[in-house]
């Protein structure tokens, strides 16, 4: 009797053991330059190759690349750095320029810096990922890409936290930059529901206030003016070695801005991809 239960009861946790899952693998950031952060199960996937321009085709945004890049390269040499905010004009390059800048980084100092991109709808996992990442040896960046709330959403608030103002606070590994069309993250729907709500309604304005002010840098897009969008354009075909010349190419460009318009990066790239296509 005592053999046969003691059968049982190995082929019944033989049977958990493969319905159970199995456990995650050791992280190992060595492993790639660039993550993406899942939840659920927490992991993060390699990037096998990440899309990104080149630095010095983002044209029109000087002085946001010495100040992101002086910035980064502080935190990738371990020296104090500043959480970022990107925000403006739509297709100006926000997420373009984190990238490129991680890319530079990396050129000069390789294996320096991991990039990391959380999605706008994980964000309340946000302090996960960073118990992750705390004590690792290596130097994270965290993107947010299109980074707003809108009404009764409560993940700012565990942004706020994570951001500053936690018990733990922000690991001295980590860094986290956003991109944004708002200058204000919440809109305004969350403002004046917030002020609706509040005892005092100058509450609602501090609120609105205190969550971008965890960002020490604002970095602000605004839109381009014809010369810099032809400047883009311009740059994109050369880095193509497309065979085309500077009037044919400013008149087809400016044409393509006029069916959009509007005129930023973005709209450039597409152009030059439609281009490429046409010429083969």
């Amino acid at each position: 009797m005592d053999l046969r239960l003691t059968e049982t009861a190995i082929r019944i946790a033989e049977a958990l053991e493969r319905l159970a899952p199995k456990p995650p693998p050791p992280l190992d950031l060595a492993a790639a330059e660039a993550y993406i952060w899942r939840p659920d199960p927490p992991s993060l996937v390699p990037v096998a190759k990440v899309s990104r321009v080149g630095i010095e085709l983002l044209q029109g945004v000087e002085r946001q690349k010495r100040i992101l890049l002086d910035n980064t390269a502080r935190f990738a040499a371990g020296k104090p750095a500043n959480n970022a905010m990107l925000w403006g004009a739509r297709g100006m390059g926000k997420s373009s320029l984190v990238k490129a800048v991680h890319a530079v980084v990396n050129t000069e100092h390789p294996g320096a810096l991991v990039l990391i991109e959380i999605h706008r709808e994980e964000i309340g996992t946000l302090p996960d990922l960073l118990n992750l990442l705390r004590g690792k040896p290596q130097r994270c960046l965290i993107l947010c890409d299109d980074l707003s709330f809108e009404r009764e959403d409560t993940d700012y608030k565990a942004l706020k936290s994570v951001l500053d103002g936690g018990i733990e606070g922000r690991p001295d590994n980590v860094l986290f930059y956003a991109t944004s069309n708002r200058r204000h993250l919440m809109s305004r729907d969350m403002i004046e529901n917030e002020r609706a709500t509040a005892i005092n309604p100058g509450e609602a304005v501090e609120e609105k206030v205190s969550l971008s002010d965890r960002f020490g840098l604002w970095i602000g897009f605004h839109n381009c003016d014809q010369a810099t969008y032809f400047a883009m354009v311009e740059g994109y075909a050369a880095s193509l070695g497309l065979p085309i010349g500077t009037e044919a190419l400013r008149a087809e460009a400016n044409e393509w801005s006029v069916t959009r318009g509007a005129r930023s990066g973005r709209v450039a790239w597409q152009f030059i991809q439609d281009l490429a296509g046409r010429i083969g």
